[in-house]
């Protein structure tokens, strides 16, 4: 998988810098690995999971998702209240 240089350049430092919000950046990086990986346009992940992943808690796992979908880089979706997510990681400046 390829990550664009719009992620290391700009995002890092936006999400990381300015926003303080590291574990969403790593957040990110995970689920656009998995999504790449998997070769599907959404990928469907446990917030335990996507925490042991990445080495953080559930509830971190949780605010960063939050902040992701606030700032329009990801999108969460789930089937019923207590189903796992589904995720879509957008690139808004492909556009």
């Amino acid at each position: 998988m390829v990550i664009d240089d719009y992620v290391c350049d700009v995002l890092l430092r936006d999400l990381v810098g300015h926003d303080r919000q590291p574990t969403s950046f790593l957040v990110y990086l995970y689920l656009a690995y998995e999504i790449g990986r998997s070769k599907r346009e959404r990928v469907q992940v446990s917030y335990r999971s996507l925490a042991d992943a990445i080495g953080i808690s559930k509830s971190a796992a949780q605010s960063a998702v939050r902040w992701l979908v606030k700032r329009k880089l990801l999108e969460s979706r789930k089937d019923a209240p207590t189903a796992v997510p589904i995720y879509r990681v957008l690139r808004p400046w492909r556009n």
